[in-house]
């Protein structure tokens, strides 16, 4: 009886207190997702999805630049106005000139650039996730240089038929767009062959706007060449009216279907085999980017390298497999703002058009994008 009482094999109590020991381990609970800055899930019906903390914080800190930069640009000028006047000017208060600078002169040109700066973001992040190419913008695939030319062609050849400049711009992007289109298709439109024939019509197109040039009077190839840098210059309700009606429609559309152009990123094999309709899709997208870049174009001229440098910038801020959309768009209007705040202070009693600017803060970025994928290709 002793011998069999004593192997009392309730010593379980060993495990126990060897799982006490190891207690303090259980601190392995997942710091909040805010913190560790983790995409986490939402499910709070009947809205779910996924929140990615750094691409949230992101869009807010760039976007709280961009307004910084829009107020501090409309107390600049000739006549120096303080951000209270501004205020009060915009509400219709204070003195009644500085209402009418306020009013009908900065504002304009303020919220041209900064909605184009956004549609020339958002579009480049359609054209950059549709062809997986970081490469891929309006600017390389010829539809700023289609519209410079149709709008080139106007001036000096005389053929408005009573059309304003930003209605030949938006044409003439749409008709290059169709023309890349077409010529791209082969029982469907890869990225790469989009690609490849835009680079080919853009050359076309930019041949042809230099012949008009040359063929052009002074003053004529002075007005053409203006437009053509890309100028916020003399922008009027006009102008901000038309590209505000154009993005109020095109924008939300462009966004909607960015679960489609997330999968168009893993190619198409794999997106047809997630159930997207590629093809469609695709045209679809390359719709609603062609129409945000042909009004940006439209309203401030073929502001260079926003398109393409804009995705990548913000891609690189938020940490995102491709270019964020919204977050491009911010990036867009804070690159225009702020390049448009250079070309009015960095020559005394001199407005250099914003195209310049960004095309000199553009270069570097194209240059470095070429480098990367250099060795991307090389393997090294």
């Amino acid at each position: 009886m002793p011998s069999r009482s004593t192997p009392a094999r309730s010593t379980p109590a060993r495990p126990t207190t060897a799982r006490s020991t190891t207690a303090p381990a259980a601190p392995a609970i997942p710091a909040p997702p805010v913190l560790r800055g983790r995409p986490f899930r939402l499910a709070v019906p009947p809205v779910s999805g996924v929140l990615r903390p750094r691409l949230l914080v992101t869009g807010v800190l760039v976007g709280v630049a961009a307004f910084l930069l829009f107020c501090w640009g409309l107390t600049l000028g000739d006549y120096p106005i303080s951000l209270p006047d501004v205020v009060r000017a915009l509400t219709g208060a204070g003195d009644p000139g500085t209402v009418i600078v306020v009013q009908d002169l900065r504002l304009p040109r303020a919220l041209t650039g900064l909605l184009a700066g956004i549609a020339f973001g958002v579009s480049g992040a359609v054209f950059q996730t549709m062809t997986r190419n970081p490469l891929a913008s309006p600017d390389m695939i010829g539809l700023t240089e289609g519209a410079g030319t149709a709008v080139v062609a106007a001036v000096v050849l005389g053929w408005t038929g009573g059309l304003g400049l930003q209605t030949l711009g938006l044409l003439g992007a749409l008709a290059t767009a169709a023309v890349v289109y077409a010529l791209a298709w082969r029982r469907g439109a890869t990225g790469y062959r989009i690609i490849l024939v835009g680079i080919g019509v853009s050359w076309i197109c930019t041949s042809a706007t230099d012949f008009l040039v040359a063929r052009g009077n002074r003053f004529e190839a002075q007005e053409a060449v203006g437009w053509l840098v890309g100028n916020l210059n003399g922008r009027t309700w006009e102008q901000v009216d038309t590209l505000a009606v154009a993005m109020a429609v095109l924008l939300p559309v462009t966004l909607a279907m960015g679960r489609w152009m997330r999968t168009l990123q893993l190619g198409d094999d794999v997106a047809a085999g997630l159930g997207t309709p590629v093809q469609p899709v695709r045209l679809a997208l390359l719709v609603t980017g062609v129409g945000l870049v042909a009004f940006a174009t439209a309203a401030a001229g073929p502001v260079a390298f926003v398109a393409l440098s804009a995705p990548q910038i913000a891609q690189r801020l938020a940490a995102t497999d491709s270019p964020p959309p919204l977050v491009s768009g911010l990036t867009g209007a804070l690159v225009v703002l702020g390049s448009d705040l250079i070309a009015r202070e960095a020559i005394p009693g001199t407005e250099l058009p914003v195209g310049i600017v960004t095309s000199v803060l553009g270069a570097p970025v194209l240059l470095w994008l070429l480098i990367r994928a250099n060795r991307a290709g090389s393997g090294g």
